[in-house]
């Protein structure tokens, strides 16, 4: 008996078909993914400003002010006016895989009251919560977010 063996091979269609599906999963995954991305980002900056509060707080019980926590910044008036009270914190490094994601700063001071904030900078600008803020009174809040602040600050 002669076999005749046939080339078996994957048609044009077979093909089209199998590019078509990679391609929705593909768009349906992309956008979870980065989603994703962008909220462990989040949640490292916040780990970062409650670590800023807590070098603050210390600033505090040193100083009895939280005057003079930042550099480069702006005094403001009833504090110190040598160094800034305003802007990068000189009191608590900023890790540098947050620092590329977020621009962390002392936004507003006075002897007894600060402002912390985290405005999203680079790949992380198009975050959902926008610029996420905490003062000294443990207040939390977030601005120009499409989310809430308990969304943004909880989980």
């Amino acid at each position: 008996m002669n076999k005749i063996s046939k080339t078996q091979g994957v048609t044009l269609i077979e093909l089209m078909v199998t590019v078509a599906i990679v391609g929705i999963l593909a768009a349906i995954a992309m956008p979870s993914y980065q989603e994703s991305v962008r909220k462990s980002r989040r949640a490292d900056v916040k780990g970062v400003l409650l670590g800023l509060t807590n070098a603050m707080e210390r600033r505090f019980t040193e100083a009895n002010s939280f005057c003079d926590a930042a550099t480069g910044g702006t005094a403001v008036t009833g504090c110190g006016t040598a160094t800034g009270d305003t802007g990068t914190p000189s009191v608590f490094t900023i890790p540098t895989e947050t620092a590329g994601f977020y621009t962390v700063t002392i936004s507003a001071v006075s002897a007894s009251t600060y402002t912390l904030s985290a405005v999203p900078i680079g790949a992380q600008a198009g975050d959902r919560c926008g610029t996420l803020w905490i003062d000294s009174t443990g207040s939390k809040d977030v601005i120009g977010a499409t989310l809430d602040a308990s969304t943004c600050w909880n989980r």
